[in-house]
Order: structure tokens, then C-alpha cells, then sequence
């Protein structure tokens, strides 16, 4: 399989070789490292390892894993780099698409709906799946302990009257 260079990482196994299950130990080289640090928004990507676990489930199959890493993000108020160290479970259901007729098209998504992710062409994309949970293990407003946010002070609202009256003299005379 060739890598989708469009997505940062990409690792793709296909259902017939799953079989009774399989596990794998991802670990980019410095390159994917770079491309996902670009497409999280981060300082730097040192280390990222998933430990993955595919076997069949109720339904289809069970992803289970491990994330690990060491980056770092930005302050988002002070713009200096924010260490972090992840180490994070997940457990993600997999299923195929079910056999529909072709006027059978509506589908009906719901927020609080968690249903598995559906399998598409046959392929697995462990790559993704790990790079999606690194994703989601990142504090969305990194923020160094103690920073503080100050806001700045309102400028005054300028009414047309002031203009005016900024035009006036002292004695009373208008400006020439």
C-alpha cells in the first residue's frame, strides 16, 4: 500500500487481513512527526507511538490502543512552548457498511449518537485512528499554569458630538 500523502500519517490494513486479530506498534519517522505536528498546530512533535490492537467484536471489530508522546504546544497567551507529555487509552468500534438497497440512501445522524465508525472501502487506516486520538488528548487552549489573561481596556466610543466639541474655542468661538 502507498501512503495517502494528503493526511499526515497513514497506515492502512485491510479487513481480509485481519483475520483472529492483529496488533501493530506504529511509530513515525521524523517526517510524518513533522506533517502531523503542521496539521495539529504544534511547537514540535519529539516522540509519538500507538500501540494497536485490532480484533473482531460484537458487531465488526474492537480498535484498542495506546497513544504516547512528547510535544509541545503554544500558549495560547503568552506564545511560549507549552511541554506536554500524553499517555492515553482508547478503544474505538469498527464496522462495515451495511448491504442497503440503492433507494435506501437516507441516513440519519444524531449527536449523541455513538455508533461505530463504519469501515470504508475495506481498508483500516490505523495511521489516522492514531493521529485522530493524539488529536483528541490535545488541551484545545494550551495555557502555561499561572498565565493570565488581561483584558485590554476599551477605547473610549467616539461620539460625533465630541468631534464637535473638540472644534470649539474656550470663549465660545468656533474654530476657523
Amino acid at each position: 500500500m502507498t501512503p495517502d500523502h494528503r493526511l499526515p500519517f497513514s497506515e492502512v490494513v485491510r479487513i481480509n487481513e485481519i483475520g483472529a486479530g492483529l496488533t501493530r506498534t506504529l511509530v513515525p519517522d521524523a517526517a510524518a512527526r513533522a506533517r502531523i505536528a503542521r496539521a495539529l498546530d504544534l511547537g514540535s512533535l519529539e516522540m509519538f507511538e500507538a500501540e494497536l490492537a485490532l480484533v473482531p467484536g460484537r458487531a465488526g471489530w474492537t480498535l484498542n490502543g495506546r497513544v504516547t508522546a512528547r510535544l509541545e504546544q503554544v500558549c495560547g497567551i503568552t506564545l511560549e512552548p507549552l511541554p506536554v507529555v500524553i499517555d492515553e487509552a482508547f478503544s474505538v468500534e469498527l464496522v462495515e457498511p451495511p448491504e442497503r438497497e440503492p433507494d435506501e440512501v437516507e441516513i440519519e445522524i444524531t449527536l449523541d449518537d455513538d455508533a461505530p465508525d463504519v469501515i470504508e472501502d475495506g481498508r483500516i487506516d490505523l495511521g489516522q485512528y492514531a493521529v485522530e486520538q493524539l488529536a483528541l488528548t490535545l488541551d484545545p487552549f494550551p495555557r502555561k499554569p499561572g498565565a493570565e489573561f488581561v483584558q485590554p481596556d476599551e477605547p473610549a466610543e467616539i461620539s460625533p458630538f465630541a468631534v464637535l466639541k473638540a472644534l470649539r474655542t474656550p470663549g465660545g468661538d468656533e474654530k476657523s
